[in-house]
């Protein structure tokens, strides 16, 4: 079934300016590390030309610009805006038997308390590392060209762009973040 020209005349723009309408909510913007340093330009255009507010703590952001979605990106997002967790009521372990009840009468040699400590905090920092399996966040074998403003709280994309320097010199990296930057101003303005 073919849709009328006129209903897709209406319905279009209507789509257009609701996905607009989620990119004009961003005031602030954190920017994740991206392959060459590209958010360090971005960061600068961005604030020179006065089009976000870049901020240095997430937690204080409306959205977030990356290079890269996926898992690794979903790991960092959710290490970053993570909700505290409601606290649980932990029971204290049992106390250890009185002296007089061991085996030996008490008089065998007990492990000294720093110890006991030690061996607990290496216990624990082994789990952590077993159980996060996941690799250090790194911007190493980034930078394919893709940028994504995604929002904190429904991790939406708002808006993305398709922009590869063309050499990996400071002066390209720049020239290149200037021409997201205008991209985006444009989007904003809802400029074609």
């Amino acid at each position: 079934m073919m849709l009328p020209k006129w209903f897709l005349a209406l319905i279009v723009p209507m789509l257009l300016l609701a996905d607009r309408a989620g990119l004009t909510q961003v005031q602030s913007v954190y920017l994740m590390p991206m392959g060459y340093g590209l958010d360090q330009y971005l960061a600068n255009r961005l604030t020179s030309e006065s089009v976000f507010s870049v901020v240095t703590d997430p937690k204080r952001a409306d959205a977030v610009l990356t290079d890269q979605l996926g898992a690794s990106f979903e790991r960092r997002f959710d290490e970053l805006f993570r909700r505290p967790e409601p606290a649980v009521e932990v029971e204290p372990p049992p106390l250890a038997p009185p002296a007089a009840a061991t085996a030996d009468g008490g008089k065998g040699p007990a492990a000294p308390p720093e110890k006991k400590e030690k061996e607990m905090d290496a216990e624990a920092i082994a789990r952590l590392k077993l159980s996060s399996g996941q690799p250090p966040f790194s911007s190493f074998s980034r930078g394919k060209g893709n940028v994504f403003l995604v929002d904190i709280k429904t991790r939406q994309v708002l808006w993305s762009l398709y922009e590869r320097p063309k050499k990996i010199l400071p002066d390209e990296l720049d020239r290149t973040s200037g021409r997201i930057v205008l991209r985006l101003k444009k989007d904003l303005a809802g400029k074609p």
